[in-house]
C-alpha cells in the first residue's frame, strides 16, 4: 500500500494560490517529483527580461524539477511527463489539459477549483463570487474530464464572505483552505488506494437553482455601471479589488475625462434626484456618485498613471472636482 512517501505526485500550477497548496504537501511530507507551470513571461519596461511563475520559484527553492511546456500535446514534453512515474496529478489555478494529460496516472488528476461547484465553473470564480453578493463561498477538488469544472466532485470545503470582503481577502482565505483541502483529499485518495465515491455534479443542483458562470475577466467587463442599485455596485467594486479593479471615467469642467479606478467604496441607501454617475462632493472628504436607489461613496481611487490614493488625500491633489463619471 502506497503512503504519503512513495505516493509519487505531480503538480501542475503557477500564480500565488497554487502556491500554498504545492507547499502544504512539501511541508507534509508527500513526495512531488515534479512541476508543471506556465513558461516564463516577459517582464519590465522592454519585455526584456524573463519572469518565472510564483510556482516555478517555489519549486526550485525545494529542488523540484520543473516543466514548462508552450504546447500540452507536445511529444517531448509528454515523454517527459511519462518518465516521471507519477501516480497521482494535482492542478490548481493553471490551464485546460488535454486528455492525454489528465488521464495519464493510474489513480488520475483532481483539481482545485475556488468555488463550490457546480456554481461558478470558469476562470474567475473569486470574483463573481463577490461580485454577484454571494453570502458563501469555497473551495472544491474534483477529478478532470473533458468539459471544463465539470468532473465527479471529491471534497468540498465551505467559507463565508463578509460585507468587509473584497476579492483579495476571499482569494486569500480559499488559498489556505484549498491547501487544506487538497492534503485531505491525497489523504483520502491513499486511504482507499485510489477507489472513492466521487460524486456527479448534477446530483448538487437543486431543481430551479440557476447556475451562475465564472468566466474570464476582461477591461470591458470592469467597467462600472452607475444605473444600478448601489449595492449592486459596491459589490461589483469589492469583487474586483485590489485586481484587476473596477473602473469609471472621472469628468472635471475644463478637463479631459480621465480612467479612474475605484478599490473601496460604501453603499449609502439614500433617495434623490440626481442622474445615475452624476458627483455630490465636499471637494475635501468624501466623493459620492449617485446610483438609482442612493449613492455609492468611494473610499480608494487611482487615477491613471497616479498611486492609489484615500478619497481625502484624492481629492487635497486634484485641480478639477468631477461633476460627473461615467
Amino acid at each position: 500500500m502506497m503512503d504519503r512517501k512513495t505516493l509519487r505526485i505531480v503538480y501542475m500550477g503557477t500564480p500565488d494560490f497554487a502556491v500554498a497548496s504545492l507547499r502544504a504537501l512539501v511541508e507534509g511530507g508527500y513526495r512531488v517529483v515534479g512541476v508543471v507551470t506556465m513558461p516564463d513571461k516577459p517582464a519590465g519596461r522592454h519585455g526584456n527580461i524573463l519572469q518565472p511563475s510564483p510556482v516555478k520559484l517555489y519549486a526550485q527553492q525545494q529542488g523540484i524539477p520543473v516543466l514548462q511546456p508552450e504546447r500540452l500535446k507536445d511529444e517531448t514534453f509528454l515523454a517527459t511527463l511519462r518518465a516521471l512515474k507519477a501516480d497521482l496529478q494535482i492542478v490548481a489555478a493553471f490551464r485546460m489539459l488535454p486528455e492525454v494529460v489528465w488521464n495519464m496516472p493510474p489513480l488520475g488528476t483532481f483539481n482545485l477549483h475556488a468555488s463550490l461547484l457546480p456554481q461558478y465553473r470558469g476562470a474567475a470564480p473569486v470574483n463573481w463570487a463577490v461580485i454577484n453578493g454571494e453570502k458563501e463561498t469555497g473551495v472544491t477538488t474534483f477529478f478532470l474530464t473533458h468539459e471544463i469544472d465539470t468532473g465527479h466532485i471529491i471534497r468540498q470545503r465551505r467559507l463565508p464572505i463578509a460585507e468587509t470582503d473584497d476579492a483579495g481577502s476571499v482569494h486569500d482565505k480559499l488559498m489556505t483552505l484549498g491547501a487544506t483541502l487538497v492534503v485531505e483529499t491525497v489523504d483520502l485518495l491513499l486511504a482507499n488506494s485510489g477507489r472513492i465515491n466521487a460524486i456527479p455534479q448534477e446530483t448538487l443542483t437543486a431543481p430551479g437553482v440557476e447556475l451562475r458562470p465564472a468566466p474570464k475577466i476582461f477591461k470591458d467587463t470592469c467597467r462600472i455601471r452607475w444605473q444600478q442599485p448601489a449595492k449592486t455596485v459596491c459589490d461589483f467594486i469589492r469583487g474586483l479589488s485590489p485586481s484587476p479593479a473596477a473602473w469609471t471615467e472621472w469628468i472635471a469642467e475644463g478637463a479631459a475625462p480621465q480612467p479612474m479606478k475605484v478599490f473601496r467604496s460604501e453603499c449609502l441607501p439614500e433617495t434623490h434626484t440626481l442622474s445615475p454617475g452624476a458627483v455630490r462632493t465636499d471637494g475635501n472628504t468624501y466623493l459620492d456618485v449617485a446610483a438609482t436607489d442612493g449613492f455609492v461613496r468611494l473610499l480608494s481611487v487611482q487615477l491613471a498613471g497616479k498611486r492609489r490614493l484615500d478619497t481625502k488625500e484624492f481629492l487635497n491633489g486634484v485641480r478639477h472636482v468631477a461633476f460627473a463619471v461615467r
